[in-house]
């Protein structure tokens, strides 16, 4: 009777303790499955004399933590309505998770600084303006037949392949954000059509590998000039699309 008690005691102890691991594991696999995002805080002047230096601060943190082994801080700035003439500066790593740059402009206009961040197997990437002497004077642009216009917050930020060699499948990335949010369950287009050939194109679903991550793969069949369209759509009536030029050897 003892003994049988005693393997009573002895089972029970260690469904017990199975089920105290099983909860470990599960609030352990939970807790890597959901790390704290990262945070960029993003300092520029708001106003700035023509030619004068413009500093340029990020502080990249996670939680309480200061991010100071970042994977890439770059800082991309352009003229109002010039996106696709911007420059990309390097930052510097000053430490205690701060990365610095400092660029000028050359006359009175609207300019635009965005900092692309990544860090800890995360991407985000604050904007802001700069307005330079006056602010310059814009016309509303819109492309023939186009009256599209964009939606507040929108951002897309296209990592442009290095190179691009025939017959070998090509990662196309983009990430996308909303109000420096990443913008998840979006539906991530590319056309891809060759300069030469512009009556055919190629469309590629993109997948979300993670938040504001879409990626596509394509094979490039010849060489030439290249242009990549990027169309995002979502489920509210967001509908943006940016183009992109490479050249593949």
């Amino acid at each position: 009777m003892k003994r049988n008690l005693w393997l009573l005691l002895l089972v029970s102890v260690l469904v017990i303790l199975s089920a105290c691991n099983q909860k470990v594991d599960e609030q352990n696999n939970a807790t890597e499955e959901a790390p704290q995002p990262i945070a960029v805080e993003l300092t520029v002047t708001e106003k700035a004399d023509v030619d004068s230096p413009v500093e340029m601060t990020a502080l990249v943190t996670q939680g309480e933590e200061k991010i100071e082994d970042a994977d890439k801080v770059v800082y991309e700035v352009w003229e109002e309505g010039k996106k696709d003439e911007s420059i990309m500066i390097d930052a510097t790593n000053e430490e205690n998770g701060l990365y610095t740059a400092e660029t000028s402009f050359g006359h009175d206009g609207l300019f635009h600084i965005q900092v692309h961040v990544d860090a800890r197997g995360m991407h985000t990437m604050p904007k802001k303006e700069v307005v330079v002497g006056d602010g310059g004077h814009y016309e509303e642009a819109h492309d023939e037949g186009d009256e599209h216009g964009h939606t507040e917050g929108f951002s897309m930020h296209f990592d442009l392949p290095e190179s691009i060699s025939i017959t070998e499948s090509t990662d196309l990335v983009v990430h996308i954000e909303i109000d420096s949010t990443p913008l998840e369950k979006a539906r991530v287009r590319y056309e891809i059509w060759n300069e030469a050939d512009a009556d055919k194109r190629d469309w590629i679903e993109a997948d979300e590998p993670k938040a504001g991550e879409y990626i596509g793969k394509h094979t490039f069949a010849a060489a030439g000039t290249y242009h990549i369209q990027i169309h995002v759509e979502d489920a509210h009536d967001l509908h943006e699309h940016e183009e992109f030029t490479v050249i593949v050897n």
